[in-house]
């Protein structure tokens, strides 16, 4: 299955597997990429013979995050901001929610939103050539709540504030000591890697690993999060417009 344009691809079967595919732009996650996501999570919920998903970008590229190309597009009103932030939420929670295990191949630049899907998955598995980061800071906006939230649950309050305050690209080893991956790779596609994980799983009681998902990630969940108004806020102010405009335009953004 392929949908937006054929930069999202569905394989299914046992070891099902969703590929980004936007190599000319780093594999950036449109609006209606956002979308396709969504449609392959339902699509795989539906199919019971699947037993596990692996997340891919290709060899090269797992994904520079959101694309900031359609930003002035997509926030351009306080409505049209709050509908395509829904979206984005939507589609991480959406792949966080399969009911199979789910595994990222990470190769290349994993930035921003794609990090977000990264770190949506249960299990990253990191190549040579993986290069970790969360950058809103560069642009003039933050991290949702719920992304937040997902980063500190991985990696803890003080080394979430550094990723996030110095938008710095972790390397695998890095990112591996830090709990950020889960596993590095000799190779630069940690792919085959990631696959030989997969068809152990599929060894695996389907039952008992649905359970197992749902106790620790439901045991992981917050009661609360904080209010969503100040991050919303963030895309109307003018740090977000600079930053937006200054990474356009290739230049070091005036804050």
């Amino acid at each position: 299955m392929e949908l937006a344009g054929g930069r999202m691809s569905l394989e299914i079967g046992r070891i099902s597997r969703i590929r980004i595919n936007a190599p000319a732009s780093r594999n950036a996650m449109t609006a209606e990429m956002w979308a396709a996501l969504i449609t392959f999570c339902d699509a795989l919920d539906a199919d019971d013979a699947v037993r596990v998903v692996i997340l891919t970008g290709g060899p090269d590229c797992f994904s520079a995050g959101a694309d900031i190309a359609e930003f002035a597009e997509v926030f351009a009103t306080p409505e049209r901001t709050s509908a395509y932030n829904a979206l984005f939420r939507r589609a991480q929670a959406r792949l966080a929610e399969l009911k199979v295990p789910v595994l990222a191949a990470i190769s290349g630049p994993c930035i921003g939103g794609g990090c977000g899907m990264a770190l949506a998955a249960d299990l990253r598995f990191a190549g040579s050539t993986a290069r970790l980061g969360i950058t809103p800071s560069r642009l003039g906006i933050a991290l949702s709540p719920e992304d937040t939230w997902q980063l500190v649950r991985i990696v803890g309050p003080a080394r979430a504030k550094d990723i996030l305050y110095s938008a710095r690209l972790l390397e695998p080893d890095e990112a591996l000591r830090i709990g950020l991956v889960d596993f590095v790779s000799e190779e630069a596609d940690p792919l085959a890697d990631a696959m030989r994980y997969a068809e152990t799983l599929c060894d695996r009681s389907p039952a008992s690993l649905e359970v197992i998902k749902q106790t620790i990630d439901g045991l992981a969940h917050p009661w609360t999060l904080p209010d969503r108004g100040a991050f919303d806020a963030l895309f109307e102010g003018r740090d977000f417009h600079e930053g937006r405009e200054a990474f356009l335009a290739g230049r070091k953004p005036q804050f």
